[in-house]
């Protein structure tokens, strides 16, 4: 495999400029009848037989969505992994695809080349493999390109670190270095990389660094008219442990030629290893009014959410605010890339809360203060899938470039082409059903739950497929490191698959937590909470019945936290176990959902009344009046759901 990509022509001599290495393949655009068999694309084939409108419908979906795998080892020989895409399109129209080559592994730290290449059709057909930067055993990556559009310059910016051979992650800390080439010819030839260290690296980032990855852009709008704006991530080492973080935009004034460190968020790492906020990752976009909005990765923080961003006011030199997290913002730990089409500001990246899975774009259309939640959005594919950029082909065409496999979100980099009308429209408000907790507003009701008889009164019935409520995000939401009680009602007959009732928090293993639920297959019903204490590794405790309680009939439900005890009452029979110490709502997702499991992976199919959160422990006699129906318990109320009425239509 080494000789194989070694074995590509390199141009002679330091004083030319680096030439693209050959290839011997075009890659052809996939045929519809391929594109719509392509495993978890967005879209199927349309049910419809041979005939006129069979045929015409099939065309306006070929013309509005289609993609193609562009990296994969198996089709580009020489490398064993194809990771970390960036896209930007020049001033010829020419789209430039970027990765890293990985040579003997997908490890991040190995034997990894820049590669490119190039398409001057949108994306429909792509030229071959180019090396543009070779790591010769290091590793050259995480590309980040900007076009200047008044010279046409491509500026590429790229991060160096030394090379290890038996795929392990780089030291800490790590000697990473910043470098930029360019191309003046379309991407053609690229200069030899220079080390922009002196301009960029001041003395105490030490440690981690990292450009993009994903595309940088040009300001149009302002006195900075025309300034680069890229941003990066970065670490200091105080000689025994990294001690804060660092996400900051850097900006040349003169094409590329000069760079300096603009706006910055730093954020401190206490001895105990926590931190509030790691923005990584960023990916930048000018809004309408020339406002630089920053959208960032957050990773194990102790803020809620694994999305963060910020916005300058000022062309990049300063942050108006610092970094805020966006709690329910679903993604997993991942990189995302932004981009302005038409009216919305988009944003892709996974949207598993758990897992680098299911592609989707989000859209946000107040600039980016409040985005599409993830029934909104639209799915690219439901295989697994990681890093993306995207990139405008022309005013109503986008192209994504993403990371993505049926077997690993590594396997392949795809392109996909998308019109805006494929993107799902802009949707109304959702029908909402109320909530008598103090200012709360009404909790959203999804996929159209139905009233039907409850407990007293009404209840809400979920049909087991799309149904759900969830509650808008609010600050008295998360229980954090407290006692809580949580108490319904809930009726179902379900045999088989999870029945989630209450689910609040993140979801997976590894994520803070607390959910109830029942197990029918299993025979029981089950509270489950999972809890970070400083920084410490997750720990969950569950406890759980002897029976699923699915004869049809309405069952009272509690769980509570409270004097070192987690305890499950099923209609006044209680079962404890030991709790776990720490916060089951800290770095994750948050979301609030009745009827629905948070990565919409499980729906209930059955009933639920009276849904109530309190932060703090009821005693005994307060759950049994709420049991009963003849005590109303209002102190420390976090959510109160009566479930009896929908108002709104959908």
């Amino acid at each position: 495999m080494l000789s194989s990509r070694r074995a590509l022509p390199r141009a002679p001599g330091p004083a030319r400029p680096w030439r693209a290495g050959v290839g011997t393949t075009l890659t052809a655009v996939l045929t519809v009848t391929a594109l719509l068999a392509l495993p978890g694309t967005g879209h199927a084939r349309p049910a419809a037989g041979p005939g006129p409108a069979a045929a015409s419908a099939e065309t306006a979906a070929a013309a509005a969505f289609d993609q193609q795998v562009l990296f994969k080892a198996s089709q580009d020989p020489g490398y064993a992994c194809f990771r970390i895409p960036a896209v930007v399109r020049t001033n010829e129209g020419t789209l430039l695809a970027f990765a890293e080559g990985r040579v003997n592994d997908c490890s991040d730290a190995g034997d990894i080349d820049l590669v490119l290449k190039r398409s001057t059709d949108g994306g429909r057909t792509w030229g071959p493999l180019q090396v543009i930067n070779e790591g010769a055993g290091d590793t050259h990556g995480n590309p980040a390109p900007v076009v200047d559009r008044e010279t046409g310059r491509i500026v590429l910016a790229e991060t160096y670190n030394t090379g290890r051979t038996d795929g392990g992650n780089c030291a800490v800390p790590c000697d990473r270095t910043p470098h930029l080439q360019h191309s003046d010819d379309d991407g053609l030839t690229w200069s030899r990389p220079r080390d922009l260290s002196d301009e960029i690296l001041p003395a105490h980032w030490n440690s981690w660094y990292a450009t993009g990855p994903v595309h940088g852009i040009q300001l149009t709008r302002g006195r900075h008219a025309g300034r680069l704006v890229l941003g990066v991530n970065t670490e200091t080492w105080d000689g025994s442990r990294v001690s804060a973080n660092h996400a900051a935009l850097v900006v040349s004034d003169d094409g590329g030629d000069h760079w300096r460190i603009g706006a910055t968020d730093s954020y401190p790492t206490a001895a105990d290893g926590t931190f509030r906020q790691k923005p990584s990752e960023m990916t930048v976009t000018e809004r309408v009014d020339g406002t630089v909005l920053v959208s960032g990765r957050e990773q194990d923080g102790t803020d809620l959410g694994h999305r963060t961003q910020a916005f300058s006011t000022d062309g990049g030199d300063s942050f108006a605010a610092p970094f805020r997290a966006l709690p329910d913002l679903y993604t997993p730990q991942v990189q995302g890339s932004t981009l302005r089409l038409g009216n919305r500001i988009l944003l892709a990246c996974p949207a598993d809360p758990d897992r680098r899975r299911t592609m989707m774009i989000r859209s946000s259309y107040d600039g980016g203060r409040t985005w599409d939640s993830v029934d909104r959005g639209t799915v690219v594919t439901t295989d697994w899938s990681g890093y993306s950029d995207l990139v405008g082909i022309s005013r109503d065409t986008a192209g994504l470039l993403y990371e993505g496999g049926a077997v690993d979100a590594r396997d392949e980099i795809r392109f996909a082409r998308f019109t805006e009308d494929w993107l799902a429209p802009r949707r109304g408000p959702d029908p909402t059903t109320a909530d008598l907790a103090p200012r709360a507003p009404g909790a959203k009701v999804l996929g159209g739950a139905r009233e039907t008889a409850g407990v007293s009164g009404g209840a809400l019935a979920f049909d087991g497929t799309d149904d759900a409520v969830r509650l808008p995000y609010r600050a008295g939401l998360p229980l954090g490191t407290g006692d809580f009680t949580a108490s319904l009602w809930f009726r179902y007959t379900a045999t088989a698959g999870e029945q989630p009732f209450l689910w609040m928090g993140g979801v997976g293993s590894t994520q803070p937590q607390v959910w109830l639920r029942g197990e029918p297959a299993s025979n029981r019903v089950q509270g489950l909470i999972t809890a970070r204490d400083r920084a410490g590794a997750p720990r969950s405790a569950s406890v759980r019945t002897a029976g699923a309680y699915n004869d049809g009939q309405w069952h009272h439900l509690a769980l509570r936290r409270g004097a070192g005890q987690l305890t499950l009452f099923v209609d006044g029979t209680a079962t404890a176990t030991a709790d776990v110490p720490g916060s089951v709502s800290r770095n994750s997702p948050f979301g609030v959902h009745v009827g629905q499991k948070l990565d919409s992976r499980a729906h209930l199919t059955g009933a639920l009344d009276d849904v109530r959160v309190w932060n703090r422990a009821l005693s005994d006699e307060e759950l049994t009046g709420v049991r009963a129906g003849n005590r109303t318990v209002t102190r420390g109320t976090v959510l109160w759901l009566p479930m009896d009425r929908v108002r709104g239509s959908h």
